[in-house]
């Protein structure tokens, strides 16, 4: 199922097709395709180059893997992303390397490295979904994350499904209409609110 936005202004087309489905097949990912999104993510630019991001990634073709990180996730998230090609936690680290001083900006660039991989993956003919539903407690008890990291979502990567597969609340979503929120409710000129002129 595609679902393209439907854009003001023209983007790259791998922004344009990059959408959260929860539908998947069950088509695996081919391991250099896998393998090319975590390379996108790889060289995203990061504060001082730290790279402060983590990935567990967990495929179907090892089961016991890839229960132990469905486990992780929220059940409303399990029932539909049991059916993901591949699962991946992520983790940041929350301090520089370099010093040992507090990172503040290493959610940002975590969510900078998805965003690379996300974009990667629409160019590649896969999708992904991100979810902040999960249990940061069992990630950090089932992997052993040592203090100084911090787990923080999960991702559902794989081929776009059959939405007739999907039940309730979910299969809602699946249909729903993209939406985004006009550029002046979010892009701010002189004051605080205070829209820009350069969509008007």
């Amino acid at each position: 199922m595609q679902k393209p936005a439907d854009t003001d202004y023209p983007v790259l087309e791998a922004i344009a097709q990059r959408w959260s489905p929860r539908a998947f097949s069950d088509k695996p990912v081919e391991a250099e395709k896998l393998c090319s999104l975590f390379e996108a993510a790889r060289w995203t630019a990061s504060a001082f180059n730290e790279q402060p991001w983590r990935f567990i990634v967990a495929t179907k073709d090892n089961p016991n893997a890839f229960a132990k990180a469905l486990a992780c996730l929220a059940e409303a998230n399990q029932g539909w992303a049991q059916h993901a090609s591949v699962l991946v936690l992520t983790v940041c680290s929350t301090q520089y390397k370099k010093n040992g001083n507090d990172n503040r900006v290493a959610q940002y660039d975590l969510g900078q490295a998805v965003s690379s991989l996300a974009i990667q993956a629409a160019d590649l003919g896969l999708s992904l979904h991100q979810m902040a539903g999960i249990d940061l407690d069992k990630v950090r008890e089932s992997y052993s994350v040592p203090e100084g990291f911090v787990p923080q979502t999960a991702i559902a990567i794989g081929y776009d499904g059959d939405p007739d597969t999907l039940e309730g609340w979910a299969a809602d979503a699946e249909r729903a209409p993209r939406n985004r929120n006009d550029f002046n409710t979010f892009i701010f000129a002189d004051e605080w609110e205070q829209a820009s002129g350069l969509f008007e």
